[in-house]
Formats: structure tokens, C-alpha cells, sequence
């Protein structure tokens, strides 16, 4: 059996304006929206994401604001994903730096509070 790519849940206060952000400012694809119910699906080459709002969430009770990692395939990547997201005016944390855990990383976050570790992990290169 092969592990499937996860999809994890965001937790949004305003569905219709986390959708308009992540499209826009970050670049995702709506695949799916449901705002009776509370919950849109929303995509960027393998990644798949929900949003889901407080009505929908109540159920479970899981709160925000969560973060999630990126992993990308080199220093490269992470460099020019940060160039475009500060572009289109998403809001930039930090910028790219090489940290003492062996990761080129910088962080986004969204208009909830969720943050985005966007990330490369070098230390394989300094191991072989």
C-alpha cells in the first residue's frame, strides 16, 4: 500500500474571502465550494486543501490557527514561489533563509492566522 498525499483542513472564518486569498494571493485552484455547508476543496499541483469554516468545524471542534509545510524539490523552488507570493501581495512572514535545522525555508501566512512553512530540506546534501 502506498501512503496517500494528505489533505488536511483549514480552519477559515470568512469561506468566500480564505477562497478569493488562497486563489489569488497564493495560487490555488477552487475545485469545489459548499458554503451551506461550509467546506471548499481547493488545489496547486498535488497539494489538496479544505476550507472549512466555524459551522463546519463545530462538529469536531478543532480550531486555528494550524501550520502547514510545503516541501519543495530545491532552494530554487522556495525562491521563486516567495517571489511570487510577494507579487501578488501575500503576506510574507520571513524570507527565505537557511536555518541551523538544515531547512531553506520561509513563512506565509494566510488571512487567518494559518501559517505556511514553505520549505527545502538541504541537510541531505550536507549527509552525502
Amino acid at each position: 500500500m502506498q501512503f496517500p498525499v494528505a489533505c488536511p483542513e483549514i480552519p477559515v472564518d470568512d469561506l468566500t474571502a480564505s477562497i478569493a486569498y488562497y486563489n489569488s494571493r497564493l495560487g490555488f485552484t477552487l475545485d469545489w465550494s459548499d458554503p451551506d455547508l461550509g467546506l471548499a476543496g481547493i488545489s496547486r499541483g498535488d497539494t489538496r486543501l479544505f476550507l472549512a469554516d466555524a459551522g463546519y468545524r463545530s462538529a469536531l471542534g478543532n480550531r486555528g490557527p494550524i501550520l502547514l509545510w510545503f516541501n519543495l524539490a530545491s532552494r530554487d523552488e522556495v525562491d521563486a514561489l516567495h517571489a511570487q507570493w510577494l507579487e501578488t501581495g501575500a503576506t510574507i512572514m520571513s524570507p527565505p533563509a537557511a536555518q541551523p535545522w538544515k531547512l531553506y525555508e520561509f513563512l506565509a501566512q494566510d488571512i487567518d492566522g494559518n501559517l505556511l512553512r514553505i520549505f527545502y530540506d538541504f541537510g541531505w546534501e550536507e549527509r552525502g
